[in-house]
């Protein structure tokens, strides 16, 4: 190991000072629960109007999906 240098170990773990999801009165938690559920409602409606887009400049697609859909409805069973 050179001068200066850091083993694996020790260079692996450090965490960057400016990490997100690092709050100072909780070190322990990696983030809040509202926050991962505000970022997961936010991904969840960019997903959905991403769908809607493709939906209108792929209208075959679109439709043909909406049938294998309600061919998957008609053939199952509780």
């Amino acid at each position: 190991m050179a001068d200066g240098e850091q083993p694996k170990r020790a260079r692996a773990a450090r965490v960057p000072p400016d990490a997100p999801g690092d709050a100072p009165d909780a070190p322990g938690i990696r983030e809040s629960e509202t926050s991962r559920r505000r970022r997961r409602a936010q991904f969840l409606r960019e997903l959905h109007e991403a769908k809607q887009l493709r939906d209108r400049v792929q209208p075959r697609r679109a439709r043909a999906a909406r049938m294998r859909q309600a061919m998957r409805m008609r053939t199952f069973r509780w």
